[in-house]
């Protein structure tokens, strides 16, 4: 034992507290503390202190030759124990944590379970050196930033979870945006941790989430951002969801094989987009003519359900979708040409508008018969169109 022992501890800032390794100070032990220190002594098994920045004396009743007797009867140790502890009470900004499990949550938005986690860090400072030694550190030999996280994990792990969930939940946000409130999530858990560790002497200097995410492979995330994209790619465009599938039907009426399917499905996708009334509606009356046989001359045909007018030709009216096989019917005394669907008499060898022959002669009689017909209603001789 040396005649005069000096205790000093230059620590890390990560280590919260630490004990002197030697139990057997003699007295007049000279106590050195620094500016951002806080010492205690336990001597006698009571915390005596605290003994704040600056050089301080020591009476542990170890005096030296005399302690060397004394250490006889108690198999060599001295009966005057006394321990230093060391608090440090510089503010640790630098302590991570995490949730270890996604937070399985109802997007209140889009209405998808979605797993979030979330990141971050926090500051400490000792606020009460002998709360903390009493409640914390006990009998170990020293307390690191590290060990007070594992301390803190499950309180924090509850309270994070909590109040991100309700959080989402009583802003009706989707998790994608609840990123642009972490400032405001942030100070409701440090309000909310901060009694929790005051308990133990720790004053919450600070609390901050870095981040709220999903996993990115996650199935729902990904359909969840595949629909988010696909409507603002229809936003860019212009059309809604609607107007896109109103589209596709017509498109696949289109490509059908057959002028009767082809026509007929196109009717369908017309009744379809005009229903939904508005600009769509109307762009698809104008493309009525187009899709129909193409702006066929002759006269407009009025639709028999909802009194529309429609181009000559027109099979199927363009505001209600109804067939318009009735109104494209000639009144009894006029045909229509085969060629380019004018209406001419009944009686009319020739077409007025394109010239085209109406009759045919028949080869075996010399008979004239209107154009189409297979026999000759006279003799009943087969006829040859061509």
């Amino acid at each position: 034992m040396a005649v005069i022992d000096l205790v000093k501890w230059n620590g890390n800032p990560n280590i919260l507290a630490w004990r002197f390794p030697s139990q057997e100070l003699s007295t007049w032990t000279q106590l050195v503390v620094n500016e951002t220190q806080e010492a205690y002594v336990v001597k006698e098994g009571v915390y005596q202190g605290p003994f704040g920045a600056g050089r301080h004396t020591l009476d542990t009743e170890n005096i030296p030759l005399i302690a060397s007797l004394m250490k006889l009867p108690f198999g060599g140790q001295s009966p005057f124990t006394a321990e230093v502890w060391f608090v440090n009470r510089v503010t640790n900004l630098d302590i991570r944590w995490g949730t270890p499990d996604p937070i399985q949550l109802q997007d209140p938005k889009y209405q998808l379970m979605v797993p979030v986690r979330a990141f971050g860090q926090y500051g400490i400072r000792i606020t009460d050196a002998k709360k903390f030694l009493l409640k914390l550190v006990g009998t170990l030999p020293g307390f690191d930033a590290a060990t007070l996280a594992d301390y803190f994990k499950g309180i924090f792990t509850t309270r994070i979870k909590t109040n991100i969930a309700q959080a989402i939940i009583k802003n009706g946000q989707s998790v994608l945006e609840i990123s642009t409130h972490l400032d405001t999530l942030s100070g409701i858990l440090k309000t909310s941790l901060a009694p929790e560790m005051e308990e133990y002497g720790i004053g919450l200097a600070q609390f901050n989430i870095h981040s709220i995410n999903v996993p990115e492979n996650d199935p729902a995330v990904v359909s969840l951002k595949a629909a988010l994209a696909k409507r603002t790619e229809m936003g860019i465009l212009g059309y809604n969801y609607q107007q896109e599938r109103s589209f596709d039907v017509l498109q696949t009426a289109a490509g059908n094989e057959g002028a009767a399917g082809g026509v007929m499905g196109a009717g369908m996708g017309l009744g379809m987009g005009v229903a939904m009334g508005g600009p769509m509606g109307g762009a698809l009356t104008q493309m009525t003519p187009i899709i129909q046989t193409g702006g066929i001359s002759g006269t407009p045909a009025t639709c028999p359900a909802c009194q529309a007018p429609n181009p000559p030709g027109t099979r199927f009216c363009g505001k209600c979708g109804a067939s318009l096989e009735a109104a494209n019917k000639p009144p009894a005394g006029v045909h229509q040409c085969p060629k380019c669907s004018a209406a001419i008499p009944a009686d009319s060898k020739f077409c007025h508008s394109c010239g085209c022959k109406l009759t045919l002669t028949c080869a075996k009689c010399g008979v004239d018969i209107a154009v189409g017909a297979k026999f000759c209603g006279n003799c009943g001789q087969p006829l040859n169109p061509a």
